[in-house]
């Protein structure tokens, strides 16, 4: 890495951490119905919202009831979607005149933006129209609403004591959606646009190159849509570039404020959890574990890149892996990208997965294999961390043969089960498609090599739409066998995990709080750090390494012995 780098990744850490805390006690406040800045703007909005569609705002629900009502405007929402992008030949704000989005590209949209996926197999700036785009900014306001609901459904049920109840989803959407991330996007598109990201209605601008070509520029609300991509652990832009094209990320500062908002709400969630707990060393200790782990995947995917690719040297080209990266940022600052947008659940990238080395793509893989856990999306990277931080409690309760606590709850066997039901849904439904896919003829059809690199297309596709991320192997050309099995992926990974964390957080809030001992252990202490961390990786290599290694660990190897495969 370089000077430039190490302080980048310094400054990053710095600011992500004072702009978490304040945002976090904020998050917290807004949730528990306390007064905070916004509330002279916002409550009055709030109760008549409320007095118009007859929600009660003091009626709190049992997790039941919070999930049913989450999955059914998951459905509604997906449905009014999926309508639009069917129809937008018809409807207004389409200056481009493009043509109704065929079916199965239309339901794979619908599925990725409601889960904060946005896995795209469209160019957007050859297919949707502007009344399209803006219905994907405002399912990225919807689907990051509902992440950021389970996680606050379980820090009360870690909250808690004696409570059949978790809140109360109607307020706490509402509340997402109007307090937190509605005056970030105001702030966030305004800095963008000040850095020249486009914002307007107007028709694609023609113009001429010096060499005397034709060159058409994109236009479009692009400023609004892209700080909620960002924020809400989205990712899908409107052009097929993504956050690698100018339109999108014109200046190194744009650049940093777009890694920033990715990880913003994610990194102050751990300090809202520990105030509302009455632990802030343990929530200190979350966002520790958190930054560790990114900064570990930053600086191994800088040192991988770094080197250059060995058959590019052999033509006499010396340097780093320069091959997809946009000159603008250069080699040295793809690796932070790498790690912020594959340890998110955003995935806009600035520059090419395709071309990164394959040591490089296995931190991506590594990333997202684990991005529930960490940072992670917009309230289930928390909630997913909580989840194995009790896995991990249980654990330590069994190799010192005492009852686990934690938080001063006991975990019992319902909790475990539903533990390892959350943990054990996303690696099925990554590993199981994923090999499906590699032996059946419309799995392999579409595939832009062979080998290694082939089963790592599969492999990442599975990944990514699993991890709610959305990036790609460009090599993967779509189809209509990757639309339904991506976007059945898609839905299976994110409720199969967050029904039960919801279920957690049911049963967590109906149990007493136990006073600590001595033989109690404490969760905000570095041993609790370390063992959370170990868990963490021992399960993910356990899980999904033999797989990668039939990917981008033998694609390195094939790289380093001068095997090249069509």
């Amino acid at each position: 890495m370089t000077l430039y780098a190490w302080t980048e990744l310094a400054a990053f850490v710095a600011i992500l951490t004072a702009c978490g805390v304040p945002l976090g006690i904020y998050i917290d406040r807004v949730f528990a119905g306390e007064r905070v800045a916004l509330s002279w703007l916002f409550e009055p909005v709030e109760q008549r919202w409320f007095r118009a569609v007859r929600i009660d705002a003091s009626r709190e629900m049992r997790w039941t009831t919070y999930a049913f009502a989450l999955l059914a405007t998951s459905v509604a929402s997906g449905l009014v979607l999926e309508l639009i992008l069917r129809t937008q030949r018809w409807l207004p704000l389409n200056p481009q005149h493009f043509p109704n989005v065929p079916v199965d590209v239309a339901w794979n949209a619908a599925l990725s933006f409601l889960t904060t996926t946005d896995w795209q197999v469209y160019a957007g700036e050859n297919t949707l129209g502007y009344l399209s785009q803006m219905s994907l900014a405002w399912m990225n306001f919807v689907a990051a609403a509902l992440g950021l609901v389970v996680a606050i459904a379980l820090i009360r049920g870690l909250a808690r004591t004696k409570s059949e109840t978790v809140g109360n989803f109607w307020v706490d959407f509402t509340r997402a959606c109007l307090y937190v991330l509605l005056p970030l996007s105001l702030i966030g598109a305004l800095l963008f646009a000040a850095q020249g990201v486009q914002q307007n209605l107007h028709g694609y601008a023609s113009a001429q190159t010096l060499d005397g070509a034709a060159q058409t520029i994109t236009g479009g609300p692009m400023a609004s849509q892209e700080i909620i991509k960002l924020l809400g652990g989205n990712g899908g832009g409107i052009v097929a570039a993504n956050s690698a094209s100018p339109n999108e990320n014109p200046t190194p500062a744009s650049n940093f404020l777009e890694l920033l908002a990715m990880f913003l709400i994610p990194a102050a969630l751990p300090f809202a959890f520990g105030r509302r707990v009455g632990t802030g060393g343990h929530g200190w200790l979350i966002y520790g574990v958190m930054c560790v782990v990114f900064v570990a995947g930053a600086v191994a995917a800088s040192f991988a890149e770094a080197p250059g690719n060995p058959l590019v040297h052999a033509l006499g080209v010396a340097g780093p892996n320069l091959e997809g990266k946009e000159v603008r940022f250069g080699a040295s600052d793809a690796g932070i990208s790498l790690a912020v947008a594959s340890d998110s659940t955003n995935g806009a990238s600035n520059f090419t997965f395709e071309s990164l080395l394959p040591l490089a793509s296995l931190v991506a893989f590594a990333n997202m294999q684990t991005s529930e856990v960490l940072f992670g999306g917009v309230g289930t990277g928390l909630a997913g961390m909580l989840v194995f931080a009790i896995l991990t409690v249980f654990i330590a309760g069994l190799m010192v043969g005492r009852t686990p606590e934690y938080l001063g709850k006991k975990i019992e066997r319902r909790e475990i089960q539903l533990v390892m039901l959350a943990v054990l849904a996303f690696p099925l439904a990554v590993l199981l498609p994923a090999a499906i896919a590699a032996i059946v003829p419309p799995g392999v059809a579409t595939l832009g090599a062979s080998g290694p690199e082939g089963f790592a297309e599969i492999l990442y596709a599975f990944t990514s739409t699993s991890a709610s991320n959305g990036s790609a192997f460009g090599g993967l050309s779509p189809s209509l066998f990757y639309n339904v099995t991506t976007g059945t992926v898609m839905v299976c990974a994110r409720y199969l995990v967050i029904v039960p964390t919801l279920a957690i957080a049911g049963s967590l809030a109906a149990k007493p709080r136990n006073d600590a001992t001595r033989g109690t252990l404490r969760t905000d202490s570095l041993l609790f750090g370390a063992l959370l961390v170990g868990v963490i990786c021992i399960v993910g290599a356990l899980t999904f390494l033999p797989a990668d290694a039939l990917g981008p660990v033998a694609e390195h190897l094939d790289l380093i012995h001068g095997i090249v495969r069509p």
